[in-house]
């Protein structure tokens, strides 16, 4: 046999060996394992932190969060068992320790809504830098109720599901906001989720005080006068003594003060007729749900990955849901 031959041979046997070889294969150590993700474990995560600042959400997720007790409520015996339930985020920005060190850190928090329908379809924005409050349906600023769908399911065909789980989705990317306008990018710092209780008066319709913005040179008069405790008068010349209006301004802006408690008042009787009527075309059903409407607050529990929050916990929602039945 020729030597060309030879090595021909040699190649043709090669990949024949090669085949025969075991395959390797990477044992773990004895102290190495793989926790298995719990069923419900980016829950919180998944629910959108409403009225965080953009430049804020990564912080919000520097640490490793535990919500094993929003989990385990909706296990038997748990007080979202059995229920269905609407979910939505925020952030609390606190003062508190970790690590021997004390800082300001924006807490995650899941508010928990036991509803037989959508408790929300809209978003109240408000801040003190916006001269009145604005209510907009939630999908002009790309949120929505989705169901929330457990790992142990994401498998099965979603539209099977019936999910009782809904959480407020947010569809706009955050690459997308720097061809937005300011105000738009704001408004999102500014949302909080709206929700209307027809059987408990809002505070709107208690108040007796009205905001003035008042147009005057060379800037603008911000007050705020109590219909019911002011005296128009006295307020006035108050104002005038503490050089925030001009003598010669004092009537002009008497006139606009009269208007502007006007229709403060016309607005609420609107909004307590509006109430009523809503009552009277309610059905049974509905009256039902609104009275045994549940609100539930979950704060992350302690463990050594992240600060502890059990002494900042608040019962309070926000200026809409009030404070919550449960805090947890």
């Amino acid at each position: 046999m020729s030597k060309a031959t030879k090595r021909k041979a040699k190649r043709d046997e090669e990949p024949k060996q090669r085949k025969k070889r075991s395959p390797k294969i990477k044992l773990p150590k004895p102290d190495e394992y793989f926790e298995d993700k719990r069923n419900l474990e980016d829950l919180w995560r998944e629910t959108f932190p409403v009225g965080t600042e953009w430049d804020q959400l990564d912080s919000v997720y520097q640490y490793k969060w535990n919500f094993s007790n929003l989990e385990n409520a909706f296990e038997e015996g748990g007080v979202l068992h059995g229920s269905k339930v609407y979910l939505f985020g925020c952030t609390e920005p606190q003062l508190v320790w970790f690590k021997d060190e004390s800082k300001v850190v924006c807490i995650p928090v899941v508010v928990a809504v036991v509803s037989p329908f959508p408790p929300s379809d809209k978003i109240g924005i408000n801040s003190v830098q916006r001269e009145s409050e604005e209510i907009i349906p939630m999908k002009q600023m790309k949120m929505d109720w989705i169901p929330y769908i457990p790992l142990e399911d994401r498998e099965s065909q979603v539209d099977r599901l019936k999910s009782q789980i809904f959480i407020l989705s947010c569809t706009q990317r955050r690459a997308a906001l720097k061809h937005l306008k300011l105000d738009r990018v704001k408004k999102y710092e500014y949302c909080l989720p709206y929700f209307y209780q027809p059987f408990k008066e809002d505070e709107l319709e208690q108040s007796t005080e009205v905001q003035i913005i008042f147009p005057a040179e060379p800037k603008p008069v911000f007050c705020e006068f109590d219909w019911e405790l002011d005296e128009l008068e006295e307020f006035t010349d108050k104002l005038i003594q503490e050089e925030e209006l001009s003598e010669d301004e004092k009537d002009t802006f008497k006139e606009f003060l009269k208007e502007k408690v006007r229709e403060a008042k016309k607005a609420n009787r609107e909004a307590r007729e509006a109430r009523r009527k809503a009552i009277a075309e309610m059905s049974e059903e509905t009256k039902a749900a609104f009275e045994n409407m549940k609100f539930f607050k979950f704060y992350p529990v302690e463990n050594p990955d992240a600060p502890d929050v059990s002494n900042v916990k608040s019962p309070f929602i926000n200026r809409y849901y009030g404070k919550a039945h449960q805090i947890l």
